[in-house]
């Protein structure tokens, strides 16, 4: 069997649910399609010689803009992926009802291969390529942090547009998001996905008409195994582990760890951190990172590392009930279709990982504004929130225990307020996807969720008389 590469994944989704949708003739492929694609060589001296260096850019759909994606650095990057992932920001932010449009950007290059100096030096210069054909602007094109990037990279290149001279100079800090926050990034935004994915879990539990994990409709006690632990992983695996599941396996990519008792997930960080490898963790069975997705069974996957985890080579030997989906595209469409008929649901990365976007969002908003989320209303909130414990206290004829009063009148700081805004969206979002499901009579949460979204991208484009 030919395997399915990440792109023709995405456009089979795509085609399957635009079949669904009452579309003017044309637009289902116009949908479907990534509008423009751009590939930048560069040179850059570094160690004596001048080094090479290849990346993309590809936005898909500016049916509203600024477009929206983040930029990944890895040594196997190419220009397919960068489509597939373009594409999925389009829908992503569709189904979340974010006001951006899809992009997404790469450059092929291991990071480890150099140093910080030197990837500085890199990501200047590929900036300076990027900003020439207006593909990182505040207001047409607004990268973010993605795969082997990271705060630091966003810093650098919102620094060197600053250098550049942009026209829109005082919006100029909102040209990229996931920054650090003393730069201009808001609080949350490094945990977001990871959080998103908490919160999509929660949503699905909570609803009326899903069905239960293992008997269960609370993470309470619910096993997971946890494939990739980077940012995403490492914050999925704690914040979910807060909630009461139990994570019994982290696989990476040189190796897996299980313990059916549960991991602790900040030891093994700190463990990474020291040894290098999750390997060897003291208490726990370390496998192949090979068997790492069929050597335990357990109610949850969450695949947060590449695409293409889950094919038609691997798809029957997997036991969970559940996958959630916090990579891009980590289950390919031939998979898909072997899982469900195995009775086994996904939760579709459009939704899942939506989190950073939606976190990326809140950023770019309190940039454009100028003005810190929360400021204008923080000491009126307090000073409501004094007067509600004074009159509870009289009515009561006692004082609150000091639990309740500080859950009553503490100040609302950032963080509150992007985790309440991030968790309102992922509880929507869901609930749409729901509706569409019940309504469609579809089989998957995941064309639901294409469904929904591929609707409201053909509205925008009615709207402007496409």
């Amino acid at each position: 069997m030919t395997q399915q590469n990440f792109l023709q994944s995405v456009e089979r989704f795509i085609d399957t649910a635009t079949q669904r949708v009452d579309l003017p003739e044309g637009l289902a492929e116009r949908i479907a399609q990534c509008n423009s694609t751009y590939t930048v060589r560069f040179g850059v001296k570094l160690r004596g010689r001048i080094h090479s260096f290849v990346g993309w850019r590809s936005v898909h759909s500016e049916h509203i803009e600024p477009v929206k994606g983040g930029i990944r650095y890895a040594p196997d990057a190419n220009q397919d992926e960068v489509e597939a992932l373009a594409t999925l920001m389009s829908l992503k932010c569709a189904l979340v009802n974010i006001p951006f449009g899809g992009s997404k950007g790469a450059l092929q290059i291991n990071p480890a291969d150099w140093s910080e100096d030197e990837l500085e030096h890199i990501t200047r210069r590929f900036t300076q390529e990027l900003a020439r054909r207006d593909l990182i602007h505040p207001g047409r094109n607004v990268p973010a942090p993605d795969m082997g990037t990271g705060e630091r990279e966003m810093a650098w290149m919102a620094d060197e547009y600053r250098k550049l001279g942009n026209s829109d100079a005082i919006n100029q800090a909102a040209c990229v998001t996931g920054k650090p926050v003393v730069r201009g990034g808001i609080e949350g935004r490094v945990e977001a996905t990871g959080r998103g994915v908490q919160f999509a879990l929660r949503a699905y539990l909570d609803h009326a008409d899903t069905a239960p994990i293992s008997g269960r409709k609370s993470m309470d006690g619910l096993t997971v195994v946890v494939q990739g632990f980077g940012n995403v992983g490492y914050h999925a695996a704690k914040f979910l582990s807060e909630d009461g599941a139990r994570i019994v396996g982290i696989v990476e990519h040189d190796a897996a760890i299980f313990d059916p008792n549960g991991l602790n997930v900040d030891a093994v960080a700190s463990f990474r951190n020291e040894t290098g490898s999750i390997g060897t963790f003291p208490g726990a069975e370390t496998v192949d990172s090979a068997q790492g997705l069929t050597h335990m069974a357990a109610d949850i996957l969450i695949p947060a590392a590449k695409e293409n985890a889950i094919t038609a080579e691997n798809c029957h030997d997997v036991n969970y009930q559940l996958i959630v989906e916090a990579a891009n595209g980590p289950i390919t469409a031939d998979a898909e279709e072997v899982l469900t008929k195995r009775g086994i649901l996904v939760l579709p990365d459009l939704y899942v990982n939506a989190g950073g976007v939606v976190v990326s969002y809140f950023e770019w908003v309190k940039n454009i504004t100028h003005l810190p989320f929360g400021l204008m209303d923080k000491r009126q909130n307090a000073t409501v929130g004094r007067a509600v414990v004074t009159a509870l206290e009289d009515i009561a004829g006692r004082p609150l225990h000091d639990q309740q009063r500080n859950q009553i009148a503490r100040e609302t700081s950032e963080i509150d307020l992007v985790r309440s805004g991030l968790e309102e969206i992922m509880i929507r979002a869901f609930d749409d996807i729901m509706r569409c499901k019940t309504a469609q009579k579809v089989d998957t949460l995941r064309m639901a969720a294409y469904v929904v979204t591929i609707a409201r991208i053909a509205d925008f484009y009615r709207a402007i008389g496409l």
